[in-house]
């Protein structure tokens, strides 16, 4: 096994609700959906009109920014709805599966033999490019560029994270084939890295990237701070990162020549009736997972609960219903929790034995449970920033967090590259955000700091 990278600094949130080993393919969803807001930077033009016929693989719309990379349908079917927003933004654009299942074409050859600008083509043609995330900034990877690197992350520690290695468990060959491909992409290694608890299942025998073993609190399995750690980010790197489970259809698409986005995503959380896996196609109507799947209300309870595609830490607040309630592209878990909107007598006077604390704020660090059942309620209001070294202790990059903050909320550019600015994305900072005594959104301050970044740059 390679050299251990062992992580001192971040936090473990144990909830309630992580899902078991049982796998369960859902019923086809009602429509599938690709949602333009759910990648960075991206203005779609549609291909497409309402009434079309396509196939999984037939585009749907390109990216104004870079007309070359496609986005295309994860299913066979007919355009039923483009949902528009104001001053006519496109919210998402809806296909209707006939359940045929039928797929476009693509030329393959032997992947000993593919070139790297062969596998670019095919990647564009069958709109996988986006899955290609470029660091600095989280975007779509430039299609002229080559990285120094790519990193897959193996690991997934946020909270109620699905096991990875289950999620793939029957993706060996295609996995290992997805590798092969990101291979011809760089002129560097492709770096996979894995729990020190993999000694079984598909990760524990993969030879086609250079593994590393990381240990650890979350964010561990983030794969920013899994960079930061094997090459980082400096002014002028550029690196590209892939989602494991878009490593294997990337893999099946060169193996087959056709589009397959099937994937496993959890559903997890305390108000989930038996949390668990489920078998999809991306881009799901939500509800086609979680309708009847739910905790029974008791009688005279209101029903009142989030639905999360993602973690609870970072993922996006949807209503099943609503025009942009799909599963989220990069998501590999759905989430239900109380929405916490509840008046709580007494509030902060009470002991509060049952709830989590970071800072002993509560009596319940002295009968620590488990596991937690959190709620959505922030227990406070926002204010000025409260000057403590809390930050420093859940973030294991070498950057000072508070002071990053600072940088891009004043605007100074110089500031923000000097203090790291390049190395993080939002979910580096979701830990800060979740212990911030102060309540600010860090997540959407760090969003708002790489807007301006590339709009500087550009």
């Amino acid at each position: 096994m390679s050299k251990v990278i062992k992580l001192r600094k971040g936090l473990d949130i144990n909830l309630v609700g992580a899902a078991e080993r049982v796998l369960t393919k859902s019923a086809t969803a009602a429509s599938y959906a690709l949602v333009p807001d759910h990648y960075r930077g991206v203005t779609p033009k549609l291909l497409v009109k309402v009434g079309d016929k396509v196939k999984a693989g037939s585009p749907l719309f390109f990216s104004k920014e870079n007309p070359e990379v496609l986005f295309t349908s994860p299913v066979s079917g007919e355009v039923s709805a483009v949902n528009r927003g104001e001053k006519r933004k496109i919210l998402s654009v809806v296909v209707t599966p006939d359940g045929q299942n039928q797929s476009e074409n693509f030329d393959v050859c032997p992947i000993a033999e593919l070139s790297r600008e062969r596998a670019k083509e095919t990647l564009l043609r069958a709109g996988f490019w986006p899955m290609i995330i470029q660091r600095p900034f989280g975007v779509i990877a430039r299609t002229d560029a080559v990285p120094k690197a790519v990193f897959v992350s193996g690991l997934d520690t946020a909270p109620l994270a699905p096991d990875l290695n289950f999620l793939v468990q029957d993706e060996g060959e295609n996995i290992i084939a997805g590798l092969e491909v990101l291979k011809k992409l760089t002129d560097g290694k492709v770096h996979l890295t894995v729990g020190t608890d993999t000694t079984a299942g598909v990760l524990s025998r993969v030879k086609q990237a250079e593994v590393h073993h990381i240990e650890g609190p979350h964010p561990a399995g983030n794969v920013g701070v899994q960079i930061s750690q094997i090459d980082p980010i400096n002014k002028g790197d550029i690196v590209w990162t892939v989602e494991l489970q878009h490593v294997a259809m990337i893999g099946r698409l060169f193996l087959t020549g056709t589009v397959d986005m099937g994937k496993v995503v959890a559903l997890t959380g305390s108000e989930v009736a038996k949390p668990r896996y489920f078998k999809v196609v991306s881009g799901a109507l939500i509800s086609s997972v979680t309708d009847g799947n739910l905790r029974p209300q008791a009688e005279g309870e209101k029903h009142d609960v989030r639905i999360i595609s993602g973690n609870p830490l970072t993922g996006i607040k949807v209503a099943p219903d609503n025009v942009e309630g799909y599963l989220g592209f990069y998501h590999n878990q759905i989430t239900v929790i109380p929405e916490g909107n509840k008046y709580e007598f007494l509030g902060w006077a009470m002991p509060r034995l049952d709830r989590f604390s970071v800072s002993h704020s509560y009596f319940s660090w002295l009968f620590p449970k488990k596991k937690y059942n959190l709620d959505t309620n922030m227990n406070g209001g926002h204010r000025a920033f409260v000057q403590t070294g809390i930050y420093d202790k859940v973030m294991p990059m070498n950057i000072y967090p508070l002071y990053l903050i600072k940088a891009i909320l004043a605007g100074d550019i110089d500031k923000m590259e000097n203090l790291g600015i390049y190395e993080i994305l939002e979910e580096d900072v979701a830990l800060c955000e979740f212990i911030d005594p102060s309540k600010n959104e860090w997540q959407a301050i760090v969003g708002k700091g790489i807007e301006l970044m590339i709009k500087e740059l550009n």
